[in-house]
């Protein structure tokens, strides 16, 4: 899809991941609209955007319908949302709590499940390419889905779901002409990894092989656009992590 005048959402926009995503979205020409549940830092990082809670389903139809109410359509949606809540399933013992683990099931994996298919439904409106596609949907799962560290009980099963949901609904939306496809980022500078212990990151880039560093959120945007202006890459979930093993 050329990325010229389209109209994108990227969530999780206010920083890390999706902050680099919205930029190289809109330095390709890209009119994109960034979706964060802070809407303060949403302003100081981009200037404007929609305050969008991607757990909560009204929250979600509201900021897509706003968006294609200002705009006019949809073509692109990027999922960046995520939290980490990080938890062993039994420490000192004290259970995992349920909680938390709720909460970090319905912003990783549904609050992803909301966003694209309402999303998804604005894009079935629109005139289709010459490629024959509507829109393009990425979701972004992580390396934990397969490689979770100790902690990472619900941000694992969270992202292994998204992984997991990739292909059934790239099947349900390809008579749409509408692509699906998951990128899994390995560790990559963010809020989230510096959150974690200098002990665990180092690990984890002690198995890349080269370069051996954490990813550069510009390295992933670049890997979304590409993603969006490629019309062959569907239903796929691609890796960008330095071969960590």
């Amino acid at each position: 899809m050329n990325l010229q005048d389209k109209v994108a959402i990227v969530t999780g926009a206010a920083s890390g991941l999706g902050l680099a995503t919205c930029k190289v979205l809109s330095a390709a020409g890209a009119k994109v609209v960034g979706f964060d549940l802070d809407q303060v830092k949403l302003e100081e990082a981009l200037g404007a955007g929609i305050a969008v809670d991607v757990a909560d389903e009204a929250s979600v139809k509201a900021g897509i319908d706003a968006v294609v109410e200002k705009h006019g359509r949809l073509h692109i949606a990027v999922n960046c949302a995520g939290i980490l809540g990080p938890c062993k399933t039994l420490s000192k013992g004290e259970l995992f709590p349920t909680q938390l683990w709720n909460r970090v099931l319905a912003v990783n994996l549904t609050g992803t499940f909301n966003v694209l298919r309402y999303a998804a439904l604005a894009m079935t409106k629109n005139e289709p390419e010459d490629t024959g596609e509507r829109g393009v949907i990425v979701n972004t799962a992580s390396g934990a889905a397969r490689q979770g560290q100790m902690g990472q009980a619900a941000y694992s099963a969270s992202k292994a779901g998204v992984i997991g949901m990739t292909l059934p609904v790239a099947r349900d939306l390809a008579g749409h002409g509408i692509r699906v496809v998951t990128i899994s980022p390995g560790l990559f500078e963010s809020g989230m990894s510096s959150g974690m212990p200098a002990k665990v990151s180092e690990g984890l880039i002690d198995m890349m092989l080269f370069p051996r560093r954490m990813g550069q959120p510009p390295e992933f945007a670049t890997f979304v656009r590409h993603v969006v202006e490629n019309a062959y890459i569907n239903a796929a979930t691609l890796d960008i992590d330095c071969g960590t093993r």
